[in-house]
């Protein structure tokens, strides 16, 4: 039987987490979630420590000693599921921007053959709800620099709503990514590209975090600027 695993990276996300998980778990009992987080001193993993007990079989949780970056979150992740042998194994954010609804067609796809599916804000227009103005010019702008620089031909290379067919996040040696922000979502979907995988973006409604901070700052953004042309010289392997 096919394994299934959506991994949230969180970091004092209390006020997110309870919903996240049933979200998940509702979806049916194919799925099972992974929380990583970065022992946030809101006390996120007591949540999940909670409804483990609930969901024993389809619950897990990673907890790291500090906060170290998204990337680093996701790739102890990934290592996780692949020592597991997941099949199908996907990234969704912490703050319930992304909807938990879409994860079935996104299955659908990877199981059809694609190896990447991408939940994508502008492959249909802007589809964002309740993101200022100045996040969709930097987060546009940010997509049409990634295209231009390096050629990767999708129209949301930060999406951070993505899944992967195992073999692709085993074919990447996920010891030598370098990023932890915007750059790590854009170097997955480079790296993947670049080994001749397919990528395939699906059309969601990105809607803006209700409740708790954005972990976005200026170092994220700065660090995607020079990841990307760092990647297209092939400065990273």
């Amino acid at each position: 039987m096919e394994k299934i695993l959506v991994i949230v990276p969180t970091y004092n996300e209390i006020l997110n987490i309870e919903k996240i998980i049933f979200s998940v778990m509702n979806l049916g009992n194919k799925y099972n979630l992974l929380v990583v987080d970065d022992s946030s001193p809101d006390k996120t993993s007591d949540v999940v420590i909670k409804f483990k007990k609930k969901f024993t079989e389809r619950l897990f949780l990673i907890k790291r000693k500090e906060k170290n970056g998204l990337g680093k979150a996701y790739i102890k992740g990934f290592n996780w599921a692949i020592e597991k042998k997941f099949d199908y194994i996907f990234q969704m954010d912490g703050d319930l921007s992304h909807d938990p609804n879409d994860l079935d067609k996104m299955l659908d796809r990877l199981k059809s053959g694609i190896d990447v599916i991408i939940g994508s804000r502008y492959i249909n227009g802007i589809n964002v709800i309740n993101w200022p103005l100045n996040r969709i010019l930097l987060s546009k702008a940010a997509s049409f620099y990634v295209k231009l620089v390096t050629g990767l031909p999708i129209k949301d290379p930060t999406s951070g709503f993505v899944g992967f067919r195992s073999e692709v996040l085993e074919s990447i040696l996920l010891k030598k990514i370098n990023f932890i922000g915007y750059a790590f979502q854009i170097e997955l979907k480079y790296k993947s590209w670049k080994k001749g995988f397919s990528l395939e973006e699906y059309s969601i409604i990105f809607k803006n975090r209700e409740k708790g901070i954005s972990k976005m700052n200026s170092s994220i953004i700065w660090e995607a600027v020079y990841g990307v042309i760092k990647l297209r010289l092939n400065k990273i392997n």
